[in-house]
């Protein structure tokens, strides 16, 4: 098969903002096929981030973000949060 990178946020979030730019000018008849070639530039970058999204490796520096890993993550504890609603 092939290997996916993983591709920051800002370039789904460009990709998605582009597509609206490129679909914007669409209607103007001297920018016609220059949106068309953005459009499809900006559609294969979407594409592109949700492969990366669904099929990328979680990296070792981001694990202790998802703590996902830890051992009794599950369980239910009373914080200060809930003890101030309680109260």
């Amino acid at each position: 098969m092939f290997k996916v990178a993983p591709l920051h946020s800002n370039f789904m979030l460009m990709s998605m903002f582009g597509f609206i730019v490129s679909a914007y000018f669409l209607d103007d008849p001297v920018f016609k096929s220059w949106a068309w070639a953005f459009l499809i530039v900006f559609i294969i970058m979407f594409i592109s981030s949700m492969i990366s999204m669904a099929k990328a490796p979680i990296e070792p520096a981001h694990m202790n973000r998802l703590a996902i890993h830890e051992k009794g993550h599950y369980k239910k504890t009373k914080g200060k949060v809930q003890q101030k609603l309680n109260n």
